[in-house]
């Protein structure tokens, strides 16, 4: 047994001993989450009564890892923008194309991003690529703050020290530096960019918080709804609300189903009146068939040896469905033949999550089922994916009063800022269900040491 694994067994011990099973340390967690805007959905954030827990060493790791690959996707997106050709492969829709060709005003490419991990015992992989902010970053440090102080996690930290995985201040950090380059000389105003929901009447906690991030650090900043926005005389606004950054947490795909270019945010930010973090360019990420070019040896041959031995570990083979001839660990294969003999190993996934088309696991469904996925594939863009074998736990769960033991999915999510590692989230979901499902949500991630 690893130590993590002899630290969840004591820790599922204690919380089913008195005084704990009582349970009302649970309702008093869940509400003090409710008080701190930890909701969804009127919700607490989180159903889960354990933190996920990770060594010092195994945590170390991921971050070089992490960081290698971070590299290399910031190496391939500087290619394909560089390239027609490759440009072509990522499968952008023309308006995305439109807005990716646009300067954003500062170089990074990705001010934050993360990676979909699947990381247990020293086995690693990415999984997808996100050129996103995690709620993990908003809500991630009040979260931790709240369970490092439940009465069960202190009794545990008599036997073990728990270090918290923080990143707001480096994520604060990150937005003022892209600013800056951008030409900002001052604390800029801060409009955090929300989609509201029909019938939703407030904020949600999430974007809430990522304001008070901003406002500790010296910015003004409230949440703006892109309906809302007007750009006249070079300023972007909302009512009265001037707009020097807009932090964009909507994805093109989204906004696009909903605005054409001609709006307000769009034409300020092709006259450089507003400074977009992440900018629209960054949307080459959200495409998985970035990872067919990271797989692709004739495009990454020449990278950093760290770069492509990340590559090699860590990244599943990825290739975008067609019709065509390409390679797998070294040999010619033809792509849909290839496709159809291996449904035990592979899955196709859409390349970008935004539509309406979902994942098939070969290994969950019958041959008929995958030659009618093929050709579902063959028609959209679809990748098709090496299999890589999910993380699973066991973890506590508080619903409708009472505590139910589960075995679910565990995905751990990396936060970078301009390419570095600072803290990681974890997302704990029911790995059965193929929809919304109220068995998901964040659980904060400790690191564990013995004392």
């Amino acid at each position: 047994m690893t130590q993590v694994e002899e630290a969840i067994a004591r820790y599922h011990k204690l919380i089913q001993t008195p005084p704990y099973q009582d349970l009302t340390w649970a309702q008093e967690l869940q509400q003090r989450m409710l008080e701190a805007h930890l909701a969804a959905g009127g919700r607490p954030i989180t159903p889960f009564l354990r933190p996920h827990f990770l060594t010092r060493r195994g945590y170390q790791a991921l971050v070089r890892a992490a960081e290698a690959l971070f590299s290399a996707i910031d190496r391939i997106k500087q290619m394909v923008l560089a390239d027609p050709a490759l440009l072509a492969r990522i499968e952008l829709l023309p308006a995305e194309k439109m807005l990716a060709a646009v300067d954003p005003g500062y170089s990074f490419l990705s001010v934050t991003s993360l990676l979909d991990t699947h990381f247990e015992n020293g086995s690693l992989h990415f999984v997808n690529y996100n050129s996103d902010t995690a709620p993990g970053v908003a809500y991630g440090e009040v979260l931790a703050d709240l369970f490092y102080e439940a009465a069960p996690v202190k009794e545990f930290r008599r036997r073990y020290k728990l270090t918290k995985l923080g990143g707001a201040r480096h994520l604060v950090r990150a937005v003022l530096e892209a600013y800056k380059q951008f030409g900002g000389k001052r604390k800029p105003h801060i409009g955090v960019l929300e989609f509201r929901q029909p019938f939703q009447a407030a904020e949600s906690g999430e974007y809430l918080l990522l304001c008070e991030l901003f406002r500790r650090a010296g910015c003004t900043a409230q949440v703006v709804a892109p309906d809302a926005l007007e750009y006249k005389g070079g300023v972007l606004r909302q009512g009265d609300f001037t707009i020097d950054v807009v932090f964009r947490r909507v994805k093109v795909q989204e906004f696009l189903l909903r605005f054409d270019l001609s709006h307000p945010l769009v034409r300020a930010y092709r006259d450089r009146a507003v400074c977009v973090v992440n900018s629209f360019r960054s949307e080459l990420a959200h495409k998985r068939a970035l990872f067919a070019l990271l797989t692709d040896e004739g495009i990454t041959g020449k990278f950093p040896a760290s770069e492509r031995r990340a590559i090699e570990q860590y990244i599943p083979w990825t290739r975008v469905v067609a019709q065509t001839r390409t390679t797998y660990k070294g040999e010619q294969i033809d792509l849909p033949e290839f496709i159809l003999k291996n449904r035990e190993r592979l899955v196709l996934k859409p390349n970008d999550d935004a539509g309406d088309y979902h994942a098939v696991r070969g290994w969950e469904t019958d041959q008929t089922g995958w030659e009618r996925a093929l050709r579902m594939a063959t028609r959209y863009t679809y990748v098709v994916q090496e299999r890589v074998e999910p993380v699973r736990a066991v973890f506590p769960l508080y619903r409708y009063g009472e505590l139910e033991m589960r075995e679910l999915q565990v995905d751990v999510h990396p936060h970078a800022y301009l390419g570095k590692v600072e803290g990681c989230s974890s997302w704990v979901s029911d790995p059965t269900a193929r929809g919304f499902s109220s068995i998901a949500g964040l659980t904060p991630t400790f690191i564990l040491e013995g004392k």
